[in-house]
């Protein structure tokens, strides 16, 4: 293992800080197009056709945005409270959300399986593996719509046009793109920050004459094979290009590589690649540890070694905790009087040095190109991009048919009618494949598709011109019976955020039951208890993703300044752990403390 007597900090400081220049770009978000007009098509469903209808014009007790993690998992929670009148709307053609859309080869969590995926304890599934590719965890989204009848009720292909709150009646009114105007008493809101998907400003993008798609919207029907992972037998005379080396591309890539005549891999940035390890579950380990409770436990035993906690082991053990464990170990070795808040950053900083020398080193030493290898080593620290984990992606540029083609940094040139120019040269391909990724830092109205109408005719892009306000991030100030999942002035807990989809959905339901038990025609937080909870939330260390010499990417909002409202995208000041025991309190406390029944 590198030890920090040997790495030289301020030339590794310096490395990062001049890998970062490279990249930074005066545009920030605005490089990446809206896929719209006449790039409309990359946004077109290959998986399940339209389906006709007639527009909905009722009412019901529940209407939910989204039919991913948060919309199944508040509606599962809200059916087993007894509320069963819910709909879920959904712009795809199934429950799954991400994992509707996200069937590229190769798809699979980031994050182990028996923590990701929801509601494992409830449907009596076990993952059969520690990390669980695309189609097994469509089929459980598919199970819980499926356990809790979720399917009557729901809208897909559907997407809401407009959302207003109607005063006069207590209820909210939802439009749709089908024609739809009915009614609801409450409405959630899960359409998350993953499902848009962008495309990189190449000058030509649209000259190009070969085949192209978006990652999101993979073509099987052009490329051969399945999700499941057989191959895709029609590529085998095929030049094609991969634009992008971020988490679908590290996963997507090694399938392509042994699938194409000639794959051009396009990177700008590359990815910190550690080892994943995966392996199958065994179904004897699993019976002995799946007793009552055990997937709550598996989620506080993660979060506490990952996000903070007093965890005396480790039952997930893998990349996310790693960094963990080595901190605290650092930590746990300075003396008490050495226990200051510089000297523990300096420990944190010494544990993600080896960490990314680790990981740098597992390119030299896997890839046997020297020029390859040196270009797929990540400058930067862990956390400045989202953290990869594969056994086969480095593997498969020792393939004959594999070309890296790293742009230094500055991205394509230019897309022609024949392929694309990085560096003045062009490369003839047939297939060009966008792994760019969703939009992550524009306008809320923008990615969610429609404008949310709160008391007296305030939008929310109005309530939250200065920044996102609310209560526990899911209770809003001038939007009555409206419930936000997400995870921001939450736990906040970004490395498995199903965690904090699934408590909030136990907050909502308990929270819809008790006003529908005591009459409330309508529920909202105080202007006091918003405020309060704002303020404490302040009172906190502030956003810890992106460091001043992180390169740029999503996590850090394209290397641009966030703007004055990014202060209030954070979590509860005590940490993640901290914060799924008090909501847990407050939530089955039955006083529902800063909300107004009335």
């Amino acid at each position: 293992m590198t030890t920090a007597a040997v790495i030289d900090k301020k030339a590794l400081l310096a490395k990062y800080i001049a890998e970062r220049d490279k990249r930074l770009r005066a545009d920030g978000n605005a490089q990446y197009l809206e896929v719209k007009g006449n790039l409309a098509h990359y946004l077109e469903d290959p998986y399940t056709p339209r389906v006709e209808r007639a527009p909905k014009t009722d009412h019901v007790t529940f209407a939910f945005v989204g039919g991913g993690f948060a919309g199944l998992v508040t509606g599962a929670r809200l059916v087993e409270a007894g509320v069963t009148d819910v709909r879920i709307i959904e712009k795809g053609g199934d429950f799954g959300g991400t994992w509707y859309w996200n069937r590229y080869p190769g798809a699979q969590c980031d994050t182990a399986s028996m923590i990701y995926m929801p509601l494992l304890e409830e449907t009596g599934h076990m993952p059969t593996e520690k990390y669980a590719h695309a189609p097994e965890i469509l089929e459980q989204c598919q199970r819980i719509g499926k356990q809790y009848g979720l399917y009557e009720n729901a809208l897909f292909h559907t997407e809401v046009e407009d959302l207003r709150w109607d005063a006069a009646n207590s209820r909210w009114v939802i439009k749709t793109n089908r024609g739809d105007e009915f009614t609801a008493s409450f409405i959630g809101l899960g359409t998350g920050p993953l499902h848009v998907p962008k495309l990189p400003g190449i000058p030509g993008i649209e000259t190009f004459r070969g085949h192209s798609f978006h990652t999101s919207r993979w073509d099987y029907d052009y490329t051969g094979g399945d999700p499941k992972g057989a191959k895709m037998e029609k590529l085998a005379d095929k030049r094609v290009a991969i634009i992008g080396t971020g988490a679908t591309s590290v996963q997507a890539v090694p399938h392509l590589a042994k699938a194409c005549k000639q794959l051009f891999v396009v990177q700008r940035t590359p990815s910190s690649v550690d080892v994943r390890a995966n392996k199958p579950i065994d179904p004897e380990w699993f019976a002995e540890i799946a007793t009552p409770g055990w997937q709550k436990r598996w989620l506080e035993n993660f979060t506490a070694n990952q996000a903070g906690g007093n965890a005396e082991e480790d039952l997930v053990m893998d990349g996310w905790t790693d960094l963990s464990r080595r901190i605290r170990a650092k930590i746990s070795q300075l003396p008490r009087e050495g226990l200051t808040p510089q000297k523990m950053l300096a420990a944190y900083e010494d544990s993600d040095f080896e960490k990314m020398e680790e990981i740098r080193a597992r390119a030299e030493a896997i890839v046997k190109d020297r020029e390859t290898a040196e270009n797929l080593k990540a400058w930067y620290r862990q956390l400045c991009k989202r953290p990869c984990f594969h056994d086969a992606y480095l593997q498969a540029f020792n393939e004959p048919s594999t070309t890296l083609i790293d742009t230094d940094g500055q991205g394509v040139e230019r897309i022609t009618e024949k392929g694309f120019v990085v560096a003045g040269v062009e490369y003839e391909v047939d297939c060009i494949i966008y792994a760019s990724g969703f939009e992550v830092g524009t306008e809320y109205k923008r990615r969610a598709g429609f404008e949310v109408t709160g008391v007296g005719g305030q939008t929310l892009s109005e309530a939250w011109a200065e920044g996102m306000k609310s209560k526990h991030g899911i209770h809003v100030l001038g939007f009555p019976n409206a419930f936000f999942v997400q995870p921001t002035q939450g736990a906040n807990l970004i490395s498995n955020v199903p965690h904090n989809l699934t408590e909030s959905g136990r907050t909502i339901a308990l929270t819809v039951k008790h006003a529908l038990d005591v009459g409330a025609k309508e529920v909202e937080v105080t202007p006091e208890a918003q405020k309060a909870w704002v303020d404490l939330l302040l009172t906190g260390a502030g956003r810890m993703m992106g460091a001043p010499d992180c390169t740029p990417g999503y996590y850090n909002n394209e290397g641009q300044s966030p703007g004055p409202a990014a202060k209030y995208n954070v979590g509860y000041p005590q940490g993640a752990t901290a914060f799924f025991k008090y909501i847990e309190d407050w939530r089955t406390s039955g006083q529902f403390e800063g909300l107004n029944f009335r």
